[in-house]
């Protein structure tokens, strides 16, 4: 896919909820010389807050992006902003992060190199080395990190130096079954993706499709979300279900599992990279 051109901008904000609000980015983008391509708002009655994706070109403007930042900063402190402005032409960097299950990884790394998201993986990070094979063959950098109770904590340790000396924006837990400490989620809050089976908090465990196809469930699906320190209880960026019946083996649920979680991170992945998700408190807005 063609990269996006020069001089465009997504900025993206969220605040309390007021009037003008839109006037007065729209205001400022035009008083800059910028031009709008699209825009999405919206105000949850429930926080009182307000949230705002707008896209722009900025070809026309002598500001560059810093500019534009340090100009912006003044609406922003005014209007209690929590605000930031991406160049579109820039790929978010992400450590993707697996154990033994390499559905998640493939789609991931071939998603990546042909463009269809648009992101760069800067290295696997994994606690088994099964799967370095598939990060050879996209020439993607494999970190062996096997993991024990007495070495876990150095191990994130070194986790943290790769997303710092990458600089990478994002960890992507694609299939990785380690429970990661309260610690390295407050570092990089809101930063690690998760995907897993939607049945959570039921079918806790191991072989959770077993379990379910025991109890003759009519749909599975998969979440991912952001990983706070509670276990599998961070916002949810986005889910996907499909209906199964009696004919399904168990090995046919975990076939379609499969499927759904791969496709499901990917959706989250796309909405992330493209800058659509905003936290709002323990929920998500994705324009």
């Amino acid at each position: 896919m063609p990269a996006p051109p020069e001089n465009q901008y997504v900025l993206t904000l969220t605040c309390p909820d007021r009037k003008g609000l839109v006037a007065e980015v729209a205001g400022f983008l035009a008083g800059h010389d910028c031009n709008i391509t699209s825009s999405s708002q919206f105000e949850d009655p429930l926080t009182g807050r307000f949230f705002m994706r707008t896209c722009f070109d900025a070809s026309d403007s002598a500001m560059n992006q810093g500019e534009l930042e340090a100009a912006f900063s003044t609406v922003g402190k005014r209007l209690d902003m929590d605000w930031a402005m991406h160049d579109r032409a820039v790929k978010k960097r992400l450590i993707v992060m697996v154990s033994k299950a390499s559905h998640c990884l493939v789609d991931v790394l071939h998603r990546c190199q042909t463009g269809i998201l648009a992101a760069e993986i800067a290295a696997v990070v994994s606690n088994h080395p099964t799967l370095k094979r598939h990060a050879d063959f996209y020439e993607v950098p494999f970190h062996h990190l096997p993991v024990t109770p007495d070495n876990k904590a150095e191990q994130e340790r070194k986790l943290l130096r790769l997303v710092e000396e990458l600089n990478v924006d994002f960890v992507v837990l694609a299939r990785y079954m380690q429970i990661l400490t309260a610690d390295l989620t407050e570092q990089l809050q809101s930063r690690i993706i998760n995907i897993h089976h939607s049945w959570l908090p039921s079918f806790k465990g191991a072989k959770p499709r077993h379990q379910a196809h025991a109890r003759g469930v009519k749909m599975i699906g998969a979440t991912a979300h952001y990983v706070t320190a509670g276990l599998d209880e961070g916002p949810i960026i986005a889910q996907g279900a499909i209906s199964v019946n009696h004919s399904h083996t168990p090995d046919d649920l975990v076939k379609l599992g499969r499927d759904i979680e791969a496709s499901v991170l990917a959706n989250a992945l796309k909405a992330i990279v493209e800058h659509r998700v905003l936290l709002n408190e323990a929920k998500t807005v994705v324009f």
